[in-house]
């Protein structure tokens, strides 16, 4: 099942998230790092925490504010991250490595709500 796959990967990207940030504050522990750090945590974080509340949606609109919420949540994490690479605070191969995982969650988040909303359209 598709949300399943969601699920995990977005788990998945939320343990990356929680371990760059412990990566970054280690390496760098000044006031901006901490700020940006907390950032991130809680953008990359916000992803799987409501796609985990979507699985108890009451109804497909509320399913899909759920998902979109998580789509915003990862475009959020995108800019983070291209930030926190353009500033050197994390390497191009972390950049690019991040960036390949928000990415994919952001096309099956709109993917998803783009079915949802069809199939609710139709009667």
């Amino acid at each position: 099942m598709k949300d399943n796959i969601i699920a995990t990967k977005s788990e998945d990207f939320a343990v990356r998230i929680i371990n760059l940030s412990e990566y970054m504050l280690q390496n760098n522990p000044s006031k901006n790092i901490q700020s940006l750090s907390n950032q991130i945590l809680r953008s990359g974080t916000s992803i799987a925490a409501n796609i985990a509340e979507s699985k108890y949606a009451q109804s497909k609109n509320d399913l899909i504010t759920k998902l979109s919420i998580s789509l915003k949540e990862a475009s959020e994490t995108s800019m983070w991250l291209r930030l926190l690479n353009r500033t050197k605070y994390i390497s191009d191969d972390q950049y690019n490595s991040l960036h390949n995982n928000i990415d994919e969650l952001i096309r099956m988040l709109t993917a998803s709500i783009k079915t949802l909303k069809t199939n609710n359209s139709n009667p």
